[in-house]
Order: C-alpha cells, then structure tokens, then sequence
C-alpha cells in the first residue's frame, strides 16, 4: 500500500516543487518585562546534507520580528540571554578556530571580545555592567563527552586537559579575565546577586569524566574558591535566590552530562548539607530558576512536559502544567507571570509559545504547512507495581486487515526520556514510511516518574526495565495491528546495550540493531572516557566489584544469541568505545549469527556527518526489511 505513496512524492519532487523546510528555534530567553523573545532561528530543507548556519532573531510577544542578528557568516550561535533591563541582548559565536561574544541593543550586534578557544553561557551581572561566560583556551576537542574524542596516542599520563573555566569582561568591551582556576573544570555557574561573585559544579581533572564528582563550589572574583556541598549525587543547574541566602540546584541519579533529571535540593550558601524540597515528586524536574522566593520549574511527569512551581521552603510542588509535547527552553519574566517556551509533537512541527502558566498561544507560524507523517499515541501500562509510559508510532494510513511489523527502540542513558520530536527526516520517519509500527518504550530508569522510579534499576540493568517493555510491547498488541512474529529491536548508547542484552536473553526479537552499545561492562571500565558515571548505578568500581559487571554483561550469554544483529559505532567514541561493538560483533561471527559491523570514520558518540548520517538510516532499515519482511 506504500508504493502509490512513494510514486506521489516522486511526481511532486518531478514537477519542480520545492521540497518542505523545517524551522527551528533553539536557545529561548524571554527578557525580564515578558516582552521580547530572543532565539537561535534555523532551516532545514528535507534530506538536504545539514541545516543553515542560523541567525539570532528577536520577537515581538505577538510574534512579530523586531530583529535579526548575524554578524558572522560562518558562526554557530548560541546562549542569547538579556539584560537585566532587557535592553541588551548577549550572544555567542562559534566558528573559524575560536568564539567571539555579541551584544545586541536594536538592530547592530558589537563585538564584545574574541576567543581563542571555545565559549557558552554568557550571564549578564546584576548590575548589567559586566558579562560572564564559560570558556575553554586552547581545546583539544569540543566540550563534552558525546563529541568526537581526541586520539589518544602518544603518552597518555602526559596529554593535556582542558579546563573550562568561568571568565568576566566589560560588557562595553575587553579582554576576558579568567576567574576560576586553571585545572578547574566548571560545568555550570550562577552569579550572586552582590555581582561579587558566582556559584558553580565543578571538579579537578577530566573535564569529560568527572562531572559524575563534581562538587558545588563558590568562585569569588577576588578571593579563593570553596566548596559549598559535595553530594554523593549528579548537580546540575545552581542557582542563587534573590537574597543571595540560598542555592538550589537539579539533583539525583544521572547517567549522562546535558540529560538532566531529579529532584531539586537547597543549601546555604554558606555551606551544609542538600535538602530534597521536592520529596516524593512523582514528576522530574529539568529545570529552575528562582522567581523570589519560589522557584520555577520545567517538569516532565509520565509522557508530558510543562512548568510547576516549587516552594522549597514548603518542600511542595504545586500549579503544574502538562501537556502530550516536548516544552523546551521554557523561561518565565521577571514577576513570574509570562512564560515562553518552544513546542513540539510527533506529528506538529516546533513552534514557539507565550502567555501565563497553561494558557499559552502560538505565535510563530513558520512550519504551519508541515504536514505529519506518522500518527502517534501515548500508551500507558501496569508493570510489578509501576506505571510505564510509552509512545506508539505508525503509518498514518493502515490497510484494514493487515497486520505491520514493529521496531522497538530503546532510549539511551538510562536517565532520559523518550519525548515527542517532530518527525521530519531521519531514520524514524524512514521506518514509517517503510511500513513500520514503533514502539518508544520510558521503562523503569527513565524519566517523568519521579526518584525511586529513576533509581529502580540500579544494579539491574537489563532487568526490570526489559520485562517493562516486553509487558509493553503486550500493551501495543493489545491496541495496534502488530505482527508478533515480525518484531525487530533498536537502540543507542545505553539501547545500544540493551539491543545486546535483549538478543542474549529473549528469542522474541527477528532482527537487531545495536548502536554504540556495550557487550562487556568490565573491559568497558578500562576503556571508556567517562568511568566516573557508573559508580552509582553499579554499586562500587569495577576493581572493587567485579561480578556485578560481569553479571550485567551480555557477552557472557553471548551463546543464547540467535538474531541478525547489525551493528554500529563511531571510530572515536569516548562514551561507548569501538571495541565493545567490535567484542559483540566478534561473538556473533563465531557463532555463526548473521551480523554486520559498520565504524565510522571520525565520529564521536553520535553519528553526525550528513554522508554517515544518511547511510546509516539506509543500512538500518534495509536491515529490518531483509529479517521482517
């Protein structure tokens, strides 16, 4: 029933018609009157190589652009946040071997300094007078672990780190001062409201490893730093109360830098120890900013995301605002009053919103013509005590009587969420249009279900979390024409691992893909760039307990394999090294399982360059078409 489908497409791109455009925005801030909305704007053109460079535009609160920013041809943009007066925009750009940062008031954008290195998160200072950013002289890679990694040849004991360090320059224009210590890698930061100052997680060392030990720290600009708090758990996002009393930051078990989720805590500023304001919450909370003397939230609870108010000095959570979309980049004005965030669905392509918490209007029409092509539905189910939560896509038009096959995929972390995207290019709308069901499964480990849910597969990886989806995947054939016998399974990173351990374990599955995964958690240890992570979720190092890593190995069922499994990984990830794709791999051949290992030059931890990018959705579901069909 899909050819006439595809010979329509072929007849509209034959007559001339200009293939569809998706709009993005990216990097919202909402100036402190509510007024103005700043964002990093791009295009993209359906299956062209890579998206347009981008702008920085500026909005009217009725949509209406005021503004648009581009001072440098090559840049990437980014971070754009407000003075506090609203009168001045700041903003990054990345590109020709360094950054430079921006100010914006009206139409011009000035040159405020340049860096030889890299640049984010510029923070006005109270006062307005000064900027702050984050900046890293001299790199040896692009900040993070998800990017390529530098090659590690030569002495390893004898390679340089990079430190990523809090910096202030005169908002009329300078050279930046680096406030935090070289050797110091500073993650995030907040100014204190003296503008004397600013807190922030840090930690010694790998840049990349060690946010999994950082602690929160207070960087004076004149004076010595020192440690607030050293939880046992991940921070993320401090930030300083009005009063200047009070910390508050995201807390909790997180398996990735960038994927942040928990429940938020506070701690004097002084000093002392994190107290859970939000206990219990069965929601997860992404975001927070104070608003006096409460804090506003970005939430995700079950499948929907939204704002919430928490009152840390209540301990509660109250006027939450969900809805089935992804809200992203949701800021609230100066009084608390206006919101702005940019949305999406499966099937409605981003658009930006605006208005009071709940009754918010779109005011940005770019991709109103897109149209959706899949259908999709939130499903829930019972599972050992918890409700899961997952989202079930397909065809947006089904044959009656038939029955489709159904690809599975699994979510990396395991602290994250499978949230609706707009489905516009790439290898889901590919397995759709291919005739596929899919099934985006937010078992236990995931976000959206508060702490304890979170935390319920520690030690257990593979475990609770694959029986949630296999009674998922019950919960799908029980609502949706789907072929039992024709079942494939898919997933990166941490579903990269479960697709391993899945096809070691159960027979229900007739075809695999296993991207960046992990056979071998022991070997994995020694290998990868970022060991620090997996001390909460496995109990101890690896030296000091080995055999719950070797229980949560899938090379050590390796035998009970029997589904062709494809396989894939980038020549340079530091999260997930080539080898354990190549360990996985190595089993299959010898035991005589169809399989095929593809490594991609130069990539990092995800598959970026567009040639990749394309032959890597062809290969998937030309893998998938060859096992269920």
């Amino acid at each position: 029933m899909f050819a006439p489908l595809v010979a329509a497409l072929l007849a509209v791109q034959s007559a001339g018609a200009a293939p569809p455009t998706l709009h993005s925005y990216a990097d919202l801030a909402l100036d402190p009157a509510g007024r103005q909305i700043a964002t990093v704007d791009s295009t993209q053109v359906q299956d062209a190589p890579s998206a347009s460079h981008g702008l920085v535009v500026v909005r009217a609160a009725d949509g209406t652009v005021s503004q648009r920013l581009d001072p440098c041809a090559v840049c990437r943009y980014g971070g754009p946040v407000w003075s506090p007066d609203g009168h001045r925009l700041a903003f990054v750009g990345s590109g020709e071997g360094g950054a430079t940062l921006y100010v914006a008031e009206g139409a011009t954008a000035r040159a405020v300094t340049r860096i030889e290195g890299l640049a984010s998160t510029p923070r006005w200072s109270p006062d307005g007078n000064t900027l702050a950013l984050l900046i890293t002289l001299n790199p040896s890679k692009e900040t993070g672990a998800t990017q390529a990694g530098a090659r590690q040849v030569g002495e390893l004991g004898e390679l340089s780190l990079d430190s990523q360090r809090i910096a202030v320059v005169p908002a009329a224009g300078g050279a930046v001062r680096p406030v935090s210590p070289d050797g110091t890698f500073v993650y995030e930061y907040d100014w204190t409201p003296d503008g004397l100052g600013f807190v922030g997680t840090a930690a010694e060392g790998n840049g990349d490893n060690n946010w999994w030990i950082a602690s929160l720290r207070a960087f004076p600009i004149d004076g010595a730093p020192r440690v607030i708090a050293a939880p046992a758990h991940q921070m993320n996002a401090p930030r300083v109360s009005p009063d200047g009393r009070t910390v508050a930051f995201i807390g909790g078990v997180m398996s990735d830098f960038g994927s942040v989720g928990g429940d938020v805590y506070t701690v004097p500023l002084a000093g002392g120890t994190p107290r859970d304001v939000t206990p219990g919450y069965r929601g997860t909370v992404t975001g927070i900013d104070w608003r006096g003397a409460r804090l506003a939230a970005s939430v995700i609870v079950g499948g929907e995301t939204g704002t919430a108010w928490i009152d840390p000095a209540a301990a509660t959570v109250s006027e939450v605002h969900t809805a089935l979309q992804s809200t992203a980049d949701a800021e609230m004005d100066a009084r608390g009053h206006t919101v702005a965030f940019v949305s999406q669905t499966f099937e409605r392509a981003p658009r930006i919103e605006i208005g009071t918490p709940g009754h918010t209007r779109a005011i940005t029409h770019d991709n109103d013509d897109l149209a959706p092509v899949v259908a999709a539905r939130s499903l829930t189910w019972q599972n050992e005590g918890f409700t899961v939560q997952g989202w079930v896509l397909q065809p947006r038009e089904l044959e009656a009587g038939q029955t489709y096959p159904m690809v599975v995929q699994v979510h990396g972390g395991p602290s994250a969420a499978a949230l609706p995207r707009f489905v516009f290019g790439g290898t889901m709308r590919d397995l759709v249009a291919a005739g596929y069901f899919m099934f985006l499964p937010n078992p236990r480990g995931s976000y959206g279900q508060g702490d304890a849910f979170e935390r319920a597969n520690l030690q257990d990886f593979g475990g609770g979390d694959l029986r949630d989806i296999m009674a998922g995947i019950d919960a799908v054939e029980a609502v949706a024409p789907v072929d039992e016998a024709r079942l494939g399974i898919y997933g990166h990173s941490y579903g990269g691992y479960m697709t391993m351990w899945t096809v070691t374990h159960s027979q229900r599955f007739h075809a695999a893909v296993a991207g960046a995964g992990i056979a071998n958690w022991g070997s994995y240890y020694g290998q990868n760039g970022i060991d620090k992570w997996m001390t909460p979720f496995f109990g101890a190092t690896f030296y000091d307990d080995p055999t719950v890593y070797d229980r949560l190995s899938p090379i050590r069922t390796i035998k009970n394999a029997t589904t062709p499994t494809f396989l894939y990984v980038g020549e340079r990830d530091l999260e997930t090294p080539a080898p354990q794709s190549m360990e996985f791999w190595h089993g299959l051949v010898a035991l005589g399982v169809p399989t095929s290992l593809v490594i991609y030059q130069d990539e990092g931890h995800g598959i970026r360059q567009p040639a990749h990018v394309e032959d890597l959705s062809a290969r998937i579901v030309g893998w998938f078409d060859r096992y269920l069909k």
